[in-house]
């Protein structure tokens, strides 16, 4: 296997762990708690949602061949409530389908064509990079705002505090 071919199956892998991470923080919500929003700067589950569908709609969406930044966004209405509970959970999906499924199909010479986000030329795998960086940003607010939420029913997405030296020492029995 080439090196860019480990290097797709590495960003695909990474990528449905983001995906995998909010699907088990929405599994401890309730239907109000996607419309939390802090105060009005801060951003509801909700609008991240909306957000993170229409940039990986954009982005993906005839990656090679178009600006990432297409004409039918609507950024700014992405940080407007407008859909419903239902309504997120399927951009969601089709966001992430979107944008794994465009990463599948490249090839290792894909990586280092040039495309480009809003006019400015990168290498396909500086993109990728990109948007790994930025939907891991996004999906840490969906977990701090969950974990805020949910407080003490909180049930941890990865190793509980203080239970690092237990986790660490089954891991070394297993080897």
């Amino acid at each position: 296997m080439s090196i860019g071919e480990i290097y797709i199956q590495s960003a695909v892998k990474r990528l449905a762990s983001y995906k995998e991470l909010g699907d088990k923080t929405f599994a401890q919500l309730t239907e109000p708690d996607f419309f939390y929003q802090p105060n009005e700067q801060s951003n509801s589950i909700a609008i991240i949602i909306q957000h993170m569908a229409g940039n990986m709609l954009s982005r993906w969406t005839d990656f090679l061949t178009t600006d990432g930044e297409k004409t039918w966004r609507s950024r700014d209405a992405e940080f407007e409530t407008r859909l419903n509970y239902q309504q997120l959970l399927d951009i969601w999906e089709k966001g992430w389908y979107c944008c794994l499924h465009a990463i599948e199909q490249l090839t290792e010479d894909d990586l280092a064509k040039t495309i480009h986000i809003r006019g400015e030329a990168m290498p396909a795998i500086d993109a990728i990079n990109r948007q790994l960086a930025h939907y891991a940003s996004h999906v840490g607010q969906i977990i701090y705002i969950a974990k805020i939420l949910k407080n003490e029913n909180w049930q941890t997405l990865s190793i509980a505090k203080g239970k690092s030296d237990t986790f660490n020492k089954q891991m070394q029995s297993q080897k």
